[in-house]
């Protein structure tokens, strides 16, 4: 839980420290960097930590996740411009790719079926409560010590978390051990092929109507090689023996439906986690706390309901747990338009409360499901797989949102792009009551078709599950731990 702790909160505690960063480093036009290279690293090595933990096992992959964690910190924190920042960020990120997927193998690894549930509603909680305490932390620390603390306060609680990992996590023996004569065949052109396509990929979709135009050169150019990398990591992976992905992640029915509702959830998140804290001080007129406390109360509903899963779909399955909650997510999401304007704080943060409950009954049964269905020398590979999946859909979703809201906004405006109107709504002296009401209802009506796309994003989880997904899970008894008595499907 502390290792998931740091991964968690380096992905959003750089965020309100900025400007102290950038008024130390320089590096205006490449700050962005400090977030999409941590993104980056951590999302194209899910895959390659995932066959990793399981070929040498999950200890080990661990201990190197945390040690390369901390050593990225302290360059960090030894940084002397934005562009050694921006490396040893990315540094970070290799790092925080082995403790995201590893921790939660390790978890269906050590815990039976029927408690899987209750151990991962508490690192959903840590994650959690270290994303939203990242920025306050960020914004504590920068301006009251240093912005280097940011990245040196990482390194007593990684030295805890790894005596910790060292002296007490003892894995469970292999169900088919590896035979100590076999040689060990590491997939590294295969991994060096998904590293760069991957690369390629969230390079574009990242910086595409940011940093460049969507049909300019750049993006056009990092798109064909991201598709030509592609295929060239198709045929690799075909021929290798021991492919880092192998093709049974998209030949087995559950497996396949399970990347590609999660892969919709990422797609989905973007709405709630990036347009709710703009919609809440654009248009609620809330400030940064209030407006983060709108969107926090999604993370104290989700935990709740994703321990108490199990009693669900131990009674109705997997699927059909899974259908309820995301049906319910889509209504939810359709349900944001129709909020008055301006409206009260409370009613989007009712609606958020109820949208955590709902992912939490959809989310949680489908990586406990999928986890239970492939045996311990697979598991790791299935889980970095279904985590791979939901990080690629919330880089999609950065940008295809992205581009919808410019879109309304140039079409209700003439111009202008989200961020630049959210800092002009900031400074209300310099303009006049009536424009002011005018680019709320701009930012109203933007937010609005973000989260249709969200609601659209629901209904593609949902004809996925229904039209791919078994109706009952192949559930392997070993797969259930220490409880011998679980049935073979639910």
């Amino acid at each position: 839980m502390l290792g998931m702790g740091l991964a968690a909160i380096d992905g959003t505690i750089v965020s309100t420290a900025v400007p102290q960063i950038v008024g130390d480093l320089g590096g205006l036009a490449v700050f962005s960097w400090l977030f999409s290279g941590y993104l980056l690293a951590v999302t194209v090595t899910l895959p390659v930590y995932g066959k990793l933990s399981d070929t040498f096992g999950r200890k080990p992959v661990l201990i190197a996740g945390v040690v390369l964690f901390l050593i990225g910190s302290l360059l960090c924190a030894a940084a002397w411009n934005m562009t050694s920042l921006i490396a040893f960020r990315v540094v970070q990120g290799l790092g925080g790719g082995a403790l995201q997927g590893t921790i939660q193998t390790i978890a269906a690894d050590l815990y039976p079926l029927k408690e899987r549930p209750k151990i991962q509603a508490k690192l959903s909680s840590v994650w959690a409560a270290s994303s939203v305490a990242g920025p306050a932390a960020g914004g504590l620390l920068a301006g009251y010590a240093d912005w280097r603390w940011i990245f040196l306060i990482n390194l007593p609680v990684g030295l805890v978390a790894l005596w910790l990992i060292v002296r007490h996590l003892k894995e469970p023996e292999r169900a088919a051990p590896r035979d100590p004569g076999t040689r060990v065949r590491i997939d590294w052109a295969g991994a060096l092929a998904i590293f760069a396509t991957g690369a390629l990929l969230l390079t574009a979709l990242v910086q595409g109507g940011v940093a460049w135009p969507w049909l300019s050169a750049p993006s056009l150019g990092l798109l064909a090689g991201a598709a030509a990398l592609g295929a060239v990591t198709v045929v690799v992976e075909r021929r290798a023996a021991e492919p880092i992905i192998p093709g049974w992640v998209w030949r087995r029915r559950t497996i396949s439906a399970v990347n590609l509702a999660l892969g919709a959830l990422g797609l989905l998140m973007v709405a709630p986690t990036v347009f709710l804290p703009t919609y809440a001080q654009s248009v609620l007129g809330l400030g940064p706390i209030a407006a983060g406390f709108v969107l926090s109360v999604m993370t104290l509903s989700w935990p709740i309901t994703a321990a108490l899963s199990n009693r669900v779909y131990g009674r109705i399955g997997f699927r059909l747990t899974a259908v309820i909650g995301i049906s319910l997510a889509l209504l939810l999401l359709l349900a944001f338009p129709f909020l008055p304007f301006p409206g009260e704080p409370w009613q989007p943060a009712l609606l958020m409360l109820l949208l955590g409950g709902a992912l939490g009954l959809f989310q949680l049964p489908l990586i406990v499901g999928v986890q239970s269905t492939v045996p311990y020398e697979e598991r790791g590979t299935t889980t970095a797989s279904v985590l791979f999946c939901r990080q690629v859909g919330q880089s999609v979703g950065a940008a295809l949102f992205g581009a919808v809201a410019n879109g309304v906004l140039a079409a209700r405006l003439g111009g202008g792009d989200l961020d630049t109107l959210a800092r002009a709504l900031d400074a209300p002296d310099s303009l006049t009551a009536e424009a002011m009401d005018h680019l709320r209802r701009a930012v109203d009506t933007a937010v609005d078709y973000v989260f249709v796309g969200a609601a659209g994003a629901a209904a593609l989880a949902l004809l996925v599950l229904l039209t791919l997904a078994p109706r009952r899970f192949p559930v392997l008894k070993e797969a259930a731990g220490g409880d011998r008595g679980e049935e073979a499907h639910a």
